[in-house]
């Protein structure tokens, strides 16, 4: 099967973490291990993968040097995605055997600058802070800021992706044999300007995209990979309950949290909904066992 595979922000820098490079090689090495595996077993993998960490430190490490010369938004996606990228395609390279055959993508998405997501910043970026730190931060840059595990995280526009500037250079790759990385950090985000295109100051959800490279390429497979096990039912309640197998009409009656399940949620059957035969949400370790059915939660028609 060919299976678009997108990794959480998190698995390169987990919470209980320092964000290092040495952290980030090294998970980046565990999250190549588990995608090796669907190799392995046959399939053909594209990879997109978040950066909503990376990003948000980047953006700290600019404006404490020097807040005039602060880069936005486009510009540290496409900072983090060449970083991100770098990690996974030599760690993927050392441990699948692609010899070469794998090439990671600076790739443009394009979105509405009319799309209302620009009035209200939803997508969470950065490390988490305690109440004192996330009021100074918003205080001193304008920050908004969304609850999350249990803190604060700097929220930023997200918008529905629309378009893939990069999609007939993906397929070339993907035609001549060669594994891709793409996409990651959910694009960069541009827009029509003057019969070109400009950078928007925006970070679009790694999961819409992903569900949008997966539909584009009539993959088989859409593979939302997280750190947590699967879909729950009432989650964070007493009934909260594992979700091991669905259609898209039946997710449609839960609701899931805004800033974390909802947007793998709606990827996942909007997927399924346009023709895709399965669309998997669960931990990255069970990256082959959500494909073959052991793990995970699973959306067909």
């Amino acid at each position: 099967m060919r299976i678009v595979v997108a990794l959480g922000g998190n698995a390169l820098i987990r919470q209980d973490e320092p964000a290092s490079i040495e952290t980030q090689r090294r998970n980046a090495k565990n999250a190549a291990g588990s995608i090796a595996r669907l190799i392995g077993a046959g399939h053909d993998v594209v990879l997109t993968h978040g950066d909503g960490p990376q990003i948000g430190l980047m953006a700290l490490q600019d404006d404490a040097y020097d807040p005039s010369l602060a880069s936005p938004l486009d510009v540290l996606t496409a900072e983090a995605q060449g970083m991100v990228g770098y990690l996974l395609l030599q760690e993927l390279e050392n441990c699948a055997g692609l010899d070469g055959r794998l090439s990671a993508l600076l790739t443009r998405i394009e979105v509405d600058p009319a799309d209302p997501a620009f009035g209200q910043p939803s997508k969470p970026i950065g490390q988490v802070y305690d109440d004192r730190k996330a009021h100074e931060l918003a205080a001193m840059h304008g920050w908004a800021m969304v609850p999350d595990k249990g803190g604060f995280r700097r929220a930023v526009p997200s918008p529905r992706p629309l378009r893939i500037l990069e999609l007939a250079i993906i397929n070339q790759l993907l035609s001549g044999g060669i594994m891709v990385i793409c996409a990651g950090g959910g694009g960069i985000a541009v827009a029509p300007d003057e019969g070109g295109w400009r950078g928007v100051e925006a970070v679009i959800d790694k999961d819409f995209a992903s569900g949008l490279l997966a539909r584009n390429l009539s993959a088989d497979a859409l593979l939302l990979l997280t750190d947590v096990d699967g879909v729950y039912a009432d989650w964070g309640s007493k009934k909260q309950r594992p979700i091991s197998d669905a259609t898209p009409e039946e997710l449609k009656q839960h609701e899931f949290a805004a800033g974390s399940m909802r947007p793998k949620v709606l990827a996942a059957v909007e997927f399924v909904e346009h023709g895709g035969a399965l669309a998997g949400i669960g931990s990255l370790k069970d990256a082959l066992a959500i494909v073959e059915g052991g793990a995970g939660t699973r959306i067909r028609r």
